[in-house]
């Protein structure tokens, strides 16, 4: 049999990195090729880096048809659930495989509604002429959508998460989300950098790693608005000018510091009067030592 390779099958799961595509050759050449490469007919639709490798050193390997599959949809999806079972796949293709799922079934659903749709105008359209009058069209459901809990149960994610890897694959430019499977800045920041325009993005990217973080934090920093000042806290001479807006605006505050002073000058005068006491007795104290 004659394997058809797809292009566009091939290319829609992530390829391995060098590494991993290293060890699977060492893997296959110390203990020959085990799985069984699948097939839809003369296509190969898993097992790709395996018949590359087989084919290169003339490994023997099994196939397997798989008669299931109606269109090149339950292929896609087929393809995802194999993914999204492997321990080896990173958070991120995770939560992209998730989302292409979403697509494709929420795309599949609106198809068939609109097949229903029709079915049953046609339907209405006959029993109307039937009847000699005109029959309501039945009110339709909008496609349902998998919510942000579905997607992250089927890539063992977060819903956060989730969030995060769609608006990396919506607006992040390419070099960002390689640096992003290449494990060189964490979700949240390359959401972050999202944010950028496309040019600031490559720059950031080109810049590495370190580069990277630094454009996340200053996303994080623009997006802080100013502490508000303290109501309450106590000013110098110099600076009370400064209040006297804020004074107008809020009278009680102006209250309580005049409160706050005239406590103040009443501590100071007890304290004069405390000094002058102990003044006055400090003679009689030395009248009665010279007596002794």
């Amino acid at each position: 049999m004659d394997i058809i390779v797809n292009e566009e099958l091939k290319a829609y799961i992530d390829p391995l990195t060098q590494d991993e595509h290293d060890a699977l050759e060492r893997s296959l050449l110390a203990e020959g090729c085990r799985d069984a490469l699948v097939l839809w007919g003369n296509v190969l639709i898993d097992g790709h880096n395996r018949y590359g490798i087989c084919s290169k050193h003339g490994i023997p390997f099994n196939t397997v048809q798989n008669t299931r599959f109606q269109s090149m949809d339950d292929v896609h999806l087929w393809m995802i659930e194999q993914h999204l079972g492997r321990r080896s796949v990173s958070d991120f293709q995770r939560g992209v495989l998730a989302l292409r799922k979403r697509a494709i079934v929420e795309a599949r659903h609106r198809v068939e509604q609109e097949q229903l749709r029709r079915e049953s105008e046609g339907e209405a359209a006959l029993a109307a002429a039937e009847a000699g009058g005109d029959a309501d069209s039945p009110p339709w459901e909008p496609a349902p959508k998998l919510s942000k809990a579905d997607l992250a149960r089927e890539a063992k994610l977060s819903a956060s998460q989730v969030t995060l890897i769609e608006k990396i694959s919506a607006h992040a430019a390419q070099e960002v989300i390689e640096a992003v499977k290449a494990g060189a800045i964490s979700l949240s920041a390359a959401a972050e950098v999202a944010s950028l325009p496309a040019e600031e993005q490559r720059a950031a990217a080109q810049g590495g790693k370190s580069e990277l973080k630094d454009a996340a934090k200053r996303v994080r920093e623009s997006r802080r608005k100013p502490k508000p000042a303290k109501e309450f806290e106590f000013q110098d001479d110099d600076s009370a000018a400064a209040t006297t807006d804020t004074a107008a605006v809020h009278p009680e505050v102006e209250a309580l510091r005049q409160r706050v002073a005239s406590l103040t000058a009443e501590n100071q005068a007890l304290r004069m009067e405390l000094d002058a006491l102990r003044a006055r007795s400090v003679p009689t104290e030395l009248g009665e030592h010279a007596d002794a």
